[in-house]
């Protein structure tokens, strides 16, 4: 799986090659791919803090 950082920064170039060329499509997948990005970091914090709770490790970085 993909880091969500990863995905964030690709939906990025997508939305601004998507506004240099008026391609709403591109701007589109770029606002998809931005959002996954977000989703994947927010799983892996739950997930992190999830796996502390059961471990009992606090304050993981």
């Amino acid at each position: 799986m993909s880091d969500g950082k990863t995905d964030e920064a690709k939906g990025r170039i997508k939305e601004a090659i998507g506004s240099l060329t008026d391609d709403e499509e591109l701007k589109r997948e770029g606002k998809a791919d931005r959002a996954a990005g977000s989703v994947k970091d927010k799983i892996g914090k739950i997930v992190d803090d999830v796996r502390d709770a059961v471990t009992g490790k606090k304050d993981r970085k």
